[in-house]
């Protein structure tokens, strides 16, 4: 006997409800309520059993999900149902809750689609934003919608990173999820910044570790079994410049001239282009680079349209293989300033190197300096000791 498609629903006229045959054309056979008029019941092939509700709300059709039964029965579907219809009454519409958590984009949505190419636009770093973005942030966050990530996960994933890695890094990730938020607030996406609340780890940047003559000798023997020389190019020209990693990566073949021993730096961190003296041995690692005269870029990414994105991992390796203690490519800057500081540059000279915008930036390496200075302080003051001695003896 065909089950006639509007009944009275019971739960026992539900449950003896069969699944539609195999070869049905629908997925599923509805039923409704002869009882509150728009509630549902659905029955699946594989039998399946949820009910809804259909209304109409400013002339176009809608449906709204209520729940699976036996879990919600027959009294309880159509008390929501009812509830629903009063909404409706009401001039509300019931899924208006749903449709503006639906309209929330995720994570990864809203960064591709919306904060990156307004980056691109706007930041001069936004290739470390998209590879933070690629390694951590989108395999973290990236399926959830921007509403459900709270201050809590913000915080969570805060100090993992500093765990594992910096407090200077992990306040970076920090910064780069409230701009994200920030945006999406300003854009209309959220109502909230999570990120607002959250504090930056202290950080002590004058302990900036950088590397020993012992070190700089093992890592550079180490680089010659590295299989991604354009890497190991990469990272010595930021040891024998100290530019800043997004510097060489990003450096062209047409704003390097070898002959006058100058890299002209078109915009720096500083918001201002800059020339980077090119020593002997700088020249002499660019003038073997294989892309030059073959491509834009003096570090050519795999493709060859695109510059190298990240010599992180070479580098790891090359640290591995030297058995050198870990070190941020940053440090390879450190480390150029340091010894020119060691060797007897003074820190105006390595202010104008480094392309610091003011001499606090460059006072990190006073006490280097300072050593120096100490050094020839201890040989004035022998000579006057030596001299007032001599004095005391003649007068004797």
């Amino acid at each position: 006997m065909k089950q006639n498609r509007k009944f009275n629903f019971t739960n026992r006229a539900i449950t003896a409800l069969k699944a539609p045959p195999a070869d049905s054309k629908s997925r599923a056979t509805e039923y409704s309520d002869s009882t509150v008029t728009g509630l549902k019941l659905s029955v699946g092939k594989n039998g399946s059993k949820s009910f809804a509700y259909r209304y109409v709300f400013n002339g176009i059709k809608r449906y709204a999900c209520i729940g699976d039964f036996p879990g919600i029965d027959v009294a309880e579907a159509r008390q929501t149902a009812t509830a629903m219809g009063a909404q409706v009454d009401r001039g509300v519409d019931p899924l208006e809750g749903q449709d503006r958590i639906k309209a929330v984009p995720t994570f990864e949505e809203f960064v591709n689609s919306d904060y990156l190419p307004f980056a691109r636009q706007t930041k001069r770093s936004y290739r470390d934003d998209e590879s933070k973005f690629r390694v951590h942030l989108i395999p973290k966050f990236g399926s959830r919608r921007l509403s459900d990530i709270d201050t809590r996960a913000i915080q969570q994933h805060h100090a993992a990173i500093r765990e594992s890695l910096s407090a200077a890094t992990a306040n970076r990730h920090l910064a780069l999820l409230s701009a994200v938020f920030r945006k999406a607030v300003e854009w209309g996406k959220l109502d909230r910044n999570p990120v607002a609340t959250t504090k930056l780890f202290k950080e002590n940047s004058i302990q900036e570790r950088y590397l020993q003559s012992d070190e700089i000798a093992r890592i550079f023997e180490a680089m010659k079994t590295e299989p991604n020389q354009t890497a190991v190019a990469a990272l010595k020209l930021l040891l024998l410049t100290g530019v800043r990693r997004s510097e060489a990566l990003t450096a062209e073949w047409a704003n390097v001239d070898l002959e006058s021993g100058t890299w002209r730096l078109p915009m720096t961190k500083s918001g201002r282009g800059r020339n980077v003296p090119l020593n002997d041995d700088a020249k002499a690692l660019l003038a073997a680079q294989p892309s030059r005269g073959t491509s834009r870029w003096v570090f050519p990414g795999r493709d060859g349209d695109k510059p190298l994105n990240n010599p992180r991992k070479a580098f790891t390796r090359i640290l591995t293989v030297a058995g050198v203690e870990h070190i941020r490519i940053h440090g390879l800057r450190h480390t150029f300033a340091s010894t020119a500081v060691g060797n007897g540059v003074s820190l105006y000279d390595v202010q104008g190197l480094l392309g610091h915008s003011s001499p606090q930036m460059t006072q990190r390496y006073a006490h280097l300096g300072n050593t120096e200075l100490r050094r020839a302080s201890q040989v004035a003051s022998s000579a006057i000791s030596a001299a007032a001695n001599g004095t005391r003896d003649s007068a004797a």
